[in-house]
């Protein structure tokens, strides 16, 4: 991912799709790990934001997921690569209010259409590689600094 001489923080993590008792987690968990860094806060929340959203995609969409996590001075990168049903149409997938997510997920708060848009706002590089019935590999980067 980065220069191993810069890395401050670096932690590997598993997510499970559909096990909603446990899901955000792994983005609490890099938010406080951030915060005991000593990160600025506008930058934790906006990691934290990304990686939230981007967990719940796979918890809501895919079938698991290795979260690989990494905090430099300069960039914190969170890198999702999950086991799933893919995204037909990335295009259509990161407009706002477009979901695919069944009346089920709905009903219980989620599938607005917001998670690929929201994770796009608060990164400042993002980089999505999918292919239906396989899975999705979802590249946030925030920089620390303006």
């Amino acid at each position: 991912m980065s220069d191993d001489r810069q890395v401050m923080l670096r932690e590997t993590f598993s997510v499970t799709g559909g096990d909603f008792s446990h899901a955000g987690e792994v983005s609490t968990t890099i938010k406080s790990m951030l915060k005991q860094i000593g990160f600025p806060a506008p930058v934790i929340r906006r990691v934290a934001i990304a990686t939230y959203e981007a967990e719940m995609n796979v918890v809501v969409y895919a079938d698991r997921a290795v979260v690989t996590f990494e905090a430099t001075p300069s960039i914190i990168r969170v890198i999702l690569e999950d086991q799933g049903r893919g995204i037909a149409d990335l295009d259509l997938a990161m407009q706002e209010g477009y979901s695919t997510a069944t009346d089920e997920i709905r009903e219980m708060g989620f599938g607005a259409g917001m998670g690929l848009p929201n994770i796009r706002k608060n990164s400042d590089d993002l980089e999505i590689d999918s292919e239906v019935g396989v899975g999705t590999t979802v590249r946030i980067t925030v920089f620390t600094q303006a």
